[in-house]
């Protein structure tokens, strides 16, 4: 289950309350007794070299010059902008060590990686067992009958990044609008379990089969039927087992329990099948996406337990029916179902994000008032996939690929095979609606067409299946194989097919120069951040006396009822590898802060419900995209999901405007009050006295935006002009979700520069150091720019790793270069909670903490931090008193 943390720790004047802690699977289960089947961390401890090597997979080769590292790892800590494929490709080699118990030996190991990036080979104590022709897709290995129990033992991985064509993407980076990264860049486990036991669906290898499918049917106001089917794989003698289904809804109550007699032959698999009716079932939905936990249970006829683990489900039916709309659940969906496309790569970090990152990528997302995501163009982390099915996230399934089609036979037959690995994976996820089994963007065979759309059909042979594909015949006339098309709405030839619009929003002028208003970098103000936020609410202009639209929120909105939704590209900003310049056309940058544009998007979030939906507020909220600037526009314009705006300026009403717009198909418009900000007037309110300088803003100079609903003011947010930077602040960004010691977990922290007040001094040029203390360590590397880091729009990101134990991380900040009038720094520090999952090394990195550290030397080092800070304190008081002075003299002077 998960769990709310209640830390009551205070430290520095912090006080640290309830976290969320979220529930991840692991190899495509949730653990529920380990002594019966168990998930080990296997991340820590590897043995790393960015380069080729002959010899690496022998037991006996030196690897001892080699840096060690945990996973995940993605071969490299890269600068901000990391485009252009600046990024190493080739061979890399990693080594793990490690030892495992004798009371292991009876039972089945399992070697798991969540993905390695390009192909690789995998060696057991030298003996190659896999050979990889995939970056995207988990490999789930028996390993053992190679491992020495009691004994050391090695895995050895060459990860090859390089280009590739004889598998998808296929590709080559220098020509891709995204970028592959490498390395072992997910996790990586050893799954321990019994002789019989549940299979993996990858490894089982069996179509339409393999592990645990569940499906539904015959939904009405009362039932709904549900059918399981389980592949039970027996490696000892003939015997007869006990099976056993126990559904608990979200509050763990009993909903449905079977149980079952059946024969399990020696060394084979058998199929058991479940069929069952629920009462009264709660419904998964976007905005209530209530999960079930399938509990499975298997036990010999004496009561010895054989396996025992659960699957996360959720009860749910979808239909496509054309122009009468998407339906859910039997119902009409009410609304259009916007969102966006999600590539997976974070500032430094490449591909190789750990859990929590994934899920606050997710909840971001949702936040943002999105309801679907299209993968972007691969399969996603299962962290992610995870939060989706949580936070009420659609999701369109996709497989790797990109504007590339290779003739050669192997080429389709690993498209073939990622169509499959696809749908075995991600099958029973409440998410998924929709499933993209085609390359992006790409000319393929009608062939193809076929297989592809047959090969989905045979691996859920059920209803409610639904492919999608190009509508535009130019790129192929393959339409008819699939359910659904790709297209802006409906199509005249296919007047039955539903439609989704899979990218919108992105307006270059050619493909070569990429200048667009839809690309705009943070750091390069309001005036396009605002520009991009308004192009992605609506885009038109006369072309030779003619209107001319482009897609966007207006557009997807006035669409008809075939138009089930609509995924703009792309809500983060991330690298590209045929391209110079990343793409910058986020609502949120590379570290996942927040641009304008943000609170566009959140404006369609509602301001009631959504109460089971973890971190996600749907509460009124008003937000002014102005920032009082000398240099900032005549118009204010304001973001809200109210139903009207008053705005006062410097005490005085300008004016109630609508949110809610009669001509607009958009449920809220953004809200423009024109030609009412003049540097001028808020010059001249915002007037202090020369002892002024540690005062707050001037109450005549603030601009207050009040949200309404109902004729009633149920919000506001206020700007002043931001004052003389006088500190940094931080803040963790960590989404209320709690930080794991298990030396991989990422915390990202924020350093603003900021007045007295706390508002944001925005247009600023410094650079901000970082220094972390205690159970974690910053994630860093010289001359790439992350610490030091120059201010973009005010704030910089501090990445901070976790160690294996927990305890307090402590972070400061402070300027690079320090004197006597700049910003005084910040201290901060967070709580990290243990992990739940046992791990296996012999080693760790320098830089991760084993074992007790000492909290003298914590304390230690945060006595000098306080004195220092004492200490500049009484100098910067001093030192105010002689400006006070200072200002004085102007003061008069000027009068």
């Amino acid at each position: 289950m998960n769990r709310l943390i209640f830390l009551t720790l205070i430290f520095c004047g912090i006080v640290f309350s309830q976290k969320y802690n979220p529930e991840f699977s692991t190899a495509g289960f949730y653990e529920t007794d380990k002594s019966v089947r168990q998930a080990i961390d296997f991340n820590i401890g590897w043995r790393f070299i960015k380069k080729d090597v002959i010899g690496a997979e022998k037991i006996d080769y030196d690897d001892s010059k080699w840096n060690i590292v945990n996973l995940p790892d993605g071969l490299e800590i890269l600068p901000l902008n990391a485009s252009g494929s600046i990024n190493y490709q080739g061979p890399a080699w990693y080594r793990k060590h490690f030892t495992l118990n004798n009371d292991l030996n009876k039972k089945k190991i399992m070697l798991h990686f969540e993905g390695i990036m390009g192909k690789s080979k995998i060696w057991i104590n030298g003996v190659l067992l896999e050979e990889n022709y995939s970056g995207y897709y988990p490999v789930h290995i028996d390993i053992t009958n190679y491992l020495n129990f009691g004994k050391p033992n090695v895995v050895a991985v060459r990860a090859d990044n390089s280009n590739d064509k004889s598998f998808p993407p296929g590709k080559p980076q220098e020509l891709l609008d995204f970028t592959y990264f490498g390395g072992i860049y997910r996790d990586s486990w050893l799954i321990v379990h019994n002789n019989t036991y549940v299979t993996h669906p990858l490894a089982e290898d069996k179509i339409g089969g393999g592990g645990l499918l569940v499906h539904y049917d015959n939904l009405n106001e009362k039932t709904i039927d549900v059918s399981v089917s389980i592949n039970i794989k027996n490696e000892e003698k003939k015997k007869s087992a006990l099976v056993e289904l126990r559904l608990l809804d979200n509050k763990g109550l009993d909903v449905f329990t079977n149980k079952q007699n059946i024969v399990l032959e020696s060394n084979k698999s058998t199929n058991y099948i479940s069929n069952f009716k629920i009462s009264n079932p709660k419904l998964w939905t976007p905005d209530n996406p209530q999960l079930h936990d399938l509990h499975v249970t298997i036990k010999s006829t004496n009561g010895e337990l054989l396996d025992k683990f659960k699957k996360r489900i959720g009860l749910r039916t979808i239909e496509m029916r054309g122009d009468d709309g998407f339906y859910l659940n039997g119902k009409s969906y009410p609304e259009l179902l916007i969102g966006g496309n999600r590539h997976q790569d974070f500032a430094h970090l490449g591909h190789a994000l750990p859990n929590n990152l994934h899920y606050r990528d997710a909840l971001k997302l949702r936040q943002s008032g999105m309801r679907v995501i299209r993968s972007a163009h691969y399969v996603q982390d299962p962290a992610f996939m995870d939060a989706c099915d949580e936070l009420g996230l659609l999701f369109i399934a996709t497989i790797p690929g990109w504007q590339f089609w290779n003739k050669e036979p192997i080429f389709m037959e690993r498209m073939i095979s990622d169509v499959r690995k696809l749908i075995r994976l991600e099958r029973n996820r409440p998410s998924i609606f929709i499933w993209e089994i085609i390359p992006n963007e790409t000319h393929f065979p009608e062939i193809y067409a076929q297989q592809a759309t047959k090969a989905a059909k045979e691996e859920f042979p059920y209803k409610r299946l639904y492919t999608v594909t190009d509508a535009r015949e130019m790129r192929g006339k393959n339409q008819s194989y699939f359910d659904m098309l790709y297209a802006n709405d409906k199509i005249p030839k296919y007047p039955k097919k539903s439609i989704f619009k899979r990218e919108w929003g992105d307006f270059v002028d050619n493909w070569v120069d990429h200048n667009s208003v839809s690309r705009v970098a943070k750091q390069w103000g309001e005036a396009a951040q605002i520009r991009q936020a308004l192009h992605y609410f609506k885009e038109e202009w006369f072309e030779k006396g003619e209107l001319k639209t482009w897609p966007s929120l207006t557009m997807s909105y006035a669409a008809s009822k075939s138009l089930v939704g609509a995924t703009m590209w792309h809500p983060f900003d991330h690298q590209r590898g045929y391209h110079p310049d990343p793409f910058w056309g986020g609502i949120m940058d590379a570290y996942r802060q927040p641009k304008f544009s943000y609170y566009l998007f959140k404006s369609l979030i509602p301001y009631e419900g959504l109460k089971n939906v973890p971190g996600v507020q749907a509460s009124p909220f008003v937000y002014i995209a102005h920032l009082l600037t000398p240099f900032s526009p005549k118009d204010v314009t304001i973001f809200t999901n109210c139903e009207e705006v008053k705005l006062t300026m410097y005490g005085e009403e300008i004016g109630v405007k609508k949110a809610i717009d009669n001509t607009s198909p958009v449920p809220r418009i953004p809200v423009i009050f024109r030609n009412v900000f003049k540097y001028a007037d808020v010059r001249n309110k915002n007037k202090k006295g020369y002892n002024k300088i540690n005062s707050s803003y001037s109450p005549e100079s603030v601009i207050k935006a009040e949200g309404i609903i109902n004729g009633k003011v149920v919000t506001e947010h206020k700007r002043w002009p931001v004052g003389r930077k006088r500190k940094l602040l931080l803040k963790i960004d960590d989404s209320n979700i709690q930080p794991i010691a298990n030396g991989s977990d990422i915390t990202p922290v924020v350093a603003y520069l900021t007045d007295v007040d706390g508002g944001i001094k925005r247009l600023s040029d410094e650079y901000i150091k970082f220094f972390i203390s205690g159970e974690g360590t910053l994630i860093e590397k010289e001359n790439i720019g992350i610490n030091p880091q120059k201010v973009l729009w005010g704030e910089s990101v501090a990445l901070v790793r976790s160690s294996l134990n927990s305890g307090v991380v402590s972070v400061r900040a402070e300027l690079l270069s320090e004197g006597i009038n700049t910003p005084d720094p910040a201290y901060l520090e967070f709580v990290t909670e243990k992990s739940s999952k046992q791990f296996i090394f012999d080693e760790i990195p320098k830089t991760i903490k084993k074992g007790n550290i000492s909290p003298k030397n914590i304390n230690d080092t945060n006595q000098l931090n306080l004195l220092k800070n004492k200490i500049d304190s009484l100098k910067k008081k001093l030192q105010d008193f002689k400006i006070n002075e200072v200002g004085k003299q102007q003061q008069d002077f000027i009068q």
